[in-house]
């Protein structure tokens, strides 16, 4: 090949790729559809030298992509132009991930699961699948969702038509022509977003700052964060979740994080919140007892105990309620129920949270606690964890108000109702449930024993009673 730029029809290279085509068929080999139309190569002659002309020079030197990619387009072996583009196009994305950091590149690709603790070092982004790539590429904004729905159109081609598969499809030259201009304009030319580059710099910053961040720095990086695509702050959220737990991690830096990682939290949607904590009970079942207690602290200071997994949060509760009742029941209960009550509501922040698995004990155990021992101080309820109660009490709704109801006539509780200063506090928890409720009849029923509670525990069982709630209430 002599002169690239003065590809014609009549050239060497169209010479040359008829003796090709005249070799196979000599040897005895398929010769059909293997090289592109002589019209097709003529396209690529008459447009690809412009194109090439233009980029700057700075960028020939080096693109060994695109001498192959000339290679074979002048041959017409169009595939394997596709293909060298291709790959170029994963390097300058691979190459794009290490500058952005690997550790947030990797959170985001991999998770924070089983698997994460693979994936370390620039190696091993050989590793991560091609629509991995650019699946993640795009979460972080090294690419625009343009781009990105170019590159996934190529990609599909390139993995259908291309190659690397067996195939009787043929690319055609302006086809060709595109997904190079796409691949070198759009990716090999192109820098990550304002934003991706400001998250970068962020985490990057964060990892070596071992001296405190003052209130004004944090105020700063708060308004900062707050500003950002809720998708880039659940990159920061994983990545600075994984800093955390980290053994390595210098304790100043540990504390910085603290003190930014509720405004993360909070301008998060709630998808990576609960991936996090699928991820902290990983480190529990696989036995990291150290990075769980660390994932537990940073939980503890997102206000985030309620996005743990169920089925952690289910062993948790019960933990938390069988600690309450003994709290209830032991000596000066009224100042240690207080901090169990704070943690219980940790895990339930709202009536959505509550676990149907552990509702009775809930507001049994809450029921309990929130009549009180009967005792004339403070009318026998904690006063620091009474507002817990009420707020528990309070999601009862049309859900559980049947349930609260039915729980009055509990031995452990109609025991308590025998006690004057237990009814009135009874009557004070109905009608704390009662303003959530919509059902008329259950309204009916709860203001039948708030009128009448405080002078009778008998209400709670007696016949009219039964016969009022007998539709949501199964007696025996």
């Amino acid at each position: 090949m002599t002169d690239i730029v003065n590809i014609t029809p009549n050239s060497i290279v169209d010479s040359q790729a008829q003796k090709i085509v005249d070799y196979l068929e000599s040897v005895g080999l398929p010769s059909q559809n293997i090289i592109a139309d002589i019209n097709e190569r003529k396209t690529i002659g008459n447009n690809l030298p412009q194109f090439i002309k233009e980029l700057p020079t700075e960028v020939k030197e080096n693109a060994r992509y695109l001498s192959k990619f000339v290679v074979g387009a002048g041959y017409g072996l169009f595939d394997y132009s596709l293909n060298a583009i291709w790959n170029e196009v994963v390097i300058d994305l691979r190459r794009k991930a290490n500058r952005y950091g690997l550790d947030i590149f990797f959170d985001a690709a991999v998770g924070g699961g089983k698997n994460r603790d693979r994936y370390s070092d620039e190696a091993d982004l050989g590793n991560i699948k091609d629509i991995v790539l650019l699946d993640t590429c795009r979460k972080l904004e090294l690419i625009s969702d343009t781009t990105y729905a170019k590159l996934k159109h190529i990609l599909d081609l390139r993995n259908n038509i291309g190659i690397s598969h067996p195939n009787s499809y043929n690319i055609n030259a302006f086809e060709l022509m595109g997904w190079l201009q796409t691949c070198v304009q759009d990716v090999l030319h192109d820098q990550p977003s304002e934003a991706a580059l400001q998250v970068q710099a962020f985490i990057a910053n964060l990892k070596t700052h071992t001296t405190p961040v003052d209130a004004a720095t944090a105020k700063t990086i708060e308004q900062r964060v707050a500003e950002l695509p809720t998708h880039l702050c659940g990159n920061i959220l994983r990545t600075v979740f994984g800093i955390f737990v980290s053994l390595d991690t210098d304790p100043t830096v540990r504390k910085n994080i603290s003190l930014i990682a509720p405004c993360v939290w909070n301008s998060c949607l709630k998808e990576p919140k609960l991936k996090l904590g699928t991820v902290l009970e990983g480190y529990k079942a696989n036995l990291h007892a150290d990075k769980y207690a660390l994932g537990e602290q940073f939980f503890d200071i997102v206000d985030g105990n309620s996005y743990r997994s169920n089925s952690e949060k289910l062993i948790i509760v019960n933990e938390l309620l069988i600690e309450l009742k003994d709290k209830h029941n032991g000596w000066d209960n009224f100042h240690h129920e207080t901090p169990v009550a704070r943690s219980l509501l940790s895990y339930i922040p709202d009536a959505a949270a509550i676990i149907p698995n552990v509702a009775e004990t809930l507001f049994k155990t809450v029921l309990i606690c929130r009549i009180g021992n009967g005792v004339s101080y403070n009318n026998g309820v904690s006063p620091g964890a009474r507002g817990y109660y009420d707020q528990v009490l309070g999601y009862a709704g049309d859900n559980y108000a049947p349930m609260i109801m039915a729980l009055l006539s509990h031995y452990e509780i109609k025991t308590s109702l025998s006690n004057s200063t237990c009814r009135k506090q009874a009557k004070k928890a109905l009608e704390v449930v009662k303003p959530n409720v919509i059902n008329p009849r259950l309204i009916e029923c709860l203001e039948y024993l708030i009128d009448k509670i405080e002078d009778s525990a008998s209400c709670v069982s007696d016949s009219r009673f039964k016969e009022l709630s007998a539709g949501h209430i199964q007696w025996n």
